[in-house]
């Protein structure tokens, strides 16, 4: 069975490897936000997805890279731009569907160049001052690097029900990739929960 590459660390000495946690962090943040504010504008879109294939490029990785990472979306990424196309049009697909790829491409980057524990200890240091509101940082670090931990998960899940549905002849048929995809979801989730309670972490 093949493994999905998305997220997985490289280790390197780019740039962008160097960049401490926290900035990248910060960026990814500000493009999500962001993304939400310039969906109207599909020039922008494009910018910023150009900006993307630059910075992967500077952290020592080709085309072929950022297009593992999001590949597992086309599906998701085609039927929303149809739906955007016939219902407010081409600019806005562009716009919306251009901003879900640089999301998911910069999010990949920022696994791909850094530690899993790098991110989670940068997050617990920035929630610790938040601890007298009673939120936990560690376990707030721990739900960070089970998220980190579950995207290449489900995009090989996304995957193996993608190629199970070509092999039963229903390309067209959304029910028969999201049912499947849904299910195999929550059952991983509960083994991850079982998981995490025969280790404490229960509540």
């Amino acid at each position: 069975m093949r493994t999905s590459s998305l997220g997985l660390f490289r280790p390197g000495d780019s740039p962008v490897h160097r960049m401490p946690a926290g900035w990248k962090l910060l960026i990814l943040l500000v493009l999500g936000v962001a993304s939400v504010l310039t969906q109207h504008w599909w020039g922008v879109s494009a910018a910023l997805l150009v900006a993307t294939i630059g910075s992967y490029r500077a952290a020592g990785f080709g085309v072929g890279v950022l297009w593992a990472q999001v590949r597992p979306l086309w599906f998701l990424l085609g039927f929303t731009a149809v739906v955007q196309v016939i219902t407010v049009g081409w600019q806005r697909a562009v716009g919306v569907s251009g901003s879900i790829v640089v999301l998911v491409a910069v999010a990949a980057l920022v696994t791909l160049t850094t530690p899993t524990s790098a991110l989670v200890d940068t997050v617990v240091r920035l929630a610790r001052p938040l601890a007298p509101l009673h939120v936990d940082p560690e376990r707030l670090g721990l739900f960070l690097m089970v998220g980190v931990r579950c995207v290449p998960l489900v995009a090989d899940l996304a995957r193996q029900v993608r190629e199970a549905q070509i092999a039963r002849r229903a390309t067209t048929s959304t029910r028969a990739f999201v049912v499947p995809l849904v299910v195999r979801s929550l059952r991983e989730a509960d083994a991850l929960g079982e998981a995490l309670v025969a280790r404490g972490v229960d509540d």
